[in-house]
C-alpha cells in the first residue's frame, strides 16, 4: 500500500512535523485540527479593550470543522467521505454549543464520533481540536488493459 503526506498551502502551518493529511490506500487521515488561521490568530476568540479574553465554542466548532472541509478538498474528498472523527474539548460545559454546531454539519449518517474532555490544547485559547478519517477511494486515471 503506498502512502501520500500534504502540507496544505494556505492553511496555518502544523506546530510540529507532521501533515495536515495522509493518504493510505483509500482512507484519508487529517491530523488534529483547530481553530488556528494561516496568521496564528484563533477565530472564536475576542479581547476586549481591558484585555478580558471570551472564547467561543460556536465559532471554533464551525472554523475547525470548515478546516477539515478545507484539507479534503485539498486532497479531492468532503465532509461526506468522512467516517470517523474524534473531538476533544477542553471542557465539556462546552458540548451543547459544540454540538449544535456539529449538527449543521453531519446527521445521523455521518461519521461515527467520539467527544472526549481534554486538561488543555496546545494553545490557552483552544477550546476544541478534531481529528479525522475519511474513505476516498482513488480515482483510477487509466483503464486496465483488456
Amino acid at each position: 500500500m503506498s502512502t501520500t503526506a500534504k502540507v496544505v498551502a494556505g492553511k496555518a502551518t502544523p506546530r510540529g512535523r507532521f501533515p495536515h493529511v495522509k493518504r493510505a490506500g483509500d482512507f484519508l487521515f487529517v491530523s488534529g485540527t483547530s481553530s488556528r488561521r494561516p496568521d496564528n490568530s484563533f477565530a472564536g476568540v475576542e479581547v476586549d479593550s481591558l484585555g478580558v479574553t471570551k472564547l467561543d465554542i460556536r465559532v471554533q466548532t464551525r472554523a475547525v470543522i470548515e478546516n477539515i472541509r478545507d484539507i479534503l478538498e485539498s486532497v479531492g474528498a468532503s465532509l461526506s467521505d468522512l467516517v470517523e472523527l474524534s473531538a476533544y474539548l477542553v471542557d465539556m460545559n462546552d458540548f451543547g454549543g459544540y454540538n449544535e454546531v456539529y449538527a449543521e454539519f453531519f446527521d445521523y449518517d455521518g461519521p461515527t464520533r467520539t467527544t472526549v474532555a481534554v486538561h488543555q490544547l496546545p494553545h490557552p485559547h483552544l477550546r476544541i481540536e478534531i481529528k479525522a478519517v475519511a474513505y476516498s477511494p482513488r480515482k483510477q486515471t487509466q483503464q486496465a488493459p483488456r
